[in-house]
């Protein structure tokens, strides 16, 4: 993600631009969006989740479809965004999940 921030600043530099710091904000949740939708959706897992040996899958054990992980994403974000609401809930959820897997049909599993 830093790379990609850095590409943008170099670029706009480069250029001159002056870029708005909402602007960077959104391209930095949309680049990492699109690595966690990526990464989610083509093997269940993120590199530190490799390393974890954890695995993302549906309820059912199917892999995410691309919709699922995009909602999967805009949930957590909104939880984090919201004093870490999604993460609280694990600590109160009989089965210890997310509150954004629970809403989307998701688990992180053993891999």
């Amino acid at each position: 993600m830093y790379a990609g921030a850095a590409a943008l600043l170099y670029i706009a530099h480069g250029f001159a631009l002056n870029i708005p710091r909402p602007a960077l904000q959104t391209y930095l949740l949309a680049l990492a969006g699109a690595y966690f939708v990526y990464c989610w959706t083509h093997g269940g897992q993120t590199l530190p989740m490799k390393t974890w040996r954890i695995r993302l899958r549906t309820c059912s054990g199917d892999a995410l479809t691309l919709r699922t992980a995009l909602q999967r994403y805009l949930l957590a974000l909104l939880g984090l965004s919201l004093c870490g609401l999604t993460v609280l809930w694990a600590l109160l959820d009989a089965d210890g999940q997310y509150l954004h897997d629970r809403l989307v049909g998701t688990r992180l599993v053993r891999a």
